[in-house]
């Protein structure tokens, strides 16, 4: 796998790029917020030490290519507002997963569909992923929705899977294959 420490895409309204220090209370902030973490499979984070730990692993992680996490950061002021990640790449068999968390405040402006959209066109385009999957709660109708959106299909339903802070929770399993993968 390349070296994913340096690579960038840019939508007309964000810049996804790697993860720097400086992140750390901006990422604090969206990932201690329990309406962000409700349909997490961890708790809301406790400390800031969480944020500063997530980019520690990004930056050795992504050099090794074992997973790319990009920062979605607005354009238009710089400010961050999630991380969207292809992780768990399987290269035999061109697989990953998708994952992705946004700031309260910016649900519903179309910003993860963006984002998300460029970081499929790169794993199928340049990555040649043959397949992406997702793994999401699902309670989370908004999520659903998005993946729907970009052509992921509902190919599975696990009771019980997830147990966070004591609450059981099943997982809904999606995939997108390249070839129905709409640009």
């Amino acid at each position: 796998m390349p070296s994913f420490d340096q690579l960038t895409l840019t939508t007309p309204r964000l810049l996804l790029r790697p993860l720097r220090d400086a992140d750390a209370p901006a990422l604090f902030a969206i990932f201690s917020d329990p309406r962000v973490m409700r349909y997490w499979s961890t708790p809301p984070w406790p400390t800031l030490e969480e944020a500063h730990k997530l980019i520690a692993r990004d930056v050795e992680s992504m050099a090794a290519g074992k997973y790319v996490r990009f920062g979605m950061e607005r354009l238009e002021d710089g400010q961050l507002l999630g991380n969207c990640t292809l992780f768990n790449l399987y290269e035999q068999c061109r697989r990953a997963e998708i994952g992705y968390g946004m700031s309260a405040a910016a649900w519903g402006k179309g910003y993860m569909h963006e984002a998300l959209s460029a970081m499929l066109a790169y794993g199928f385009d340049e990555m040649a992923l043959n397949r992406v999957e997702a793994d999401i709660d699902p309670r989370n109708e908004a999520s659903a929705r998005s993946l729907e959106r970009l052509g992921f299909k509902k190919e599975g339903h696990l009771r019980e899977r997830w147990i966070v802070d004591g609450e059981v929770s099943d997982s809904g399993l999606y995939g997108l294959l390249r070839s129905e993968w709409k640009k």
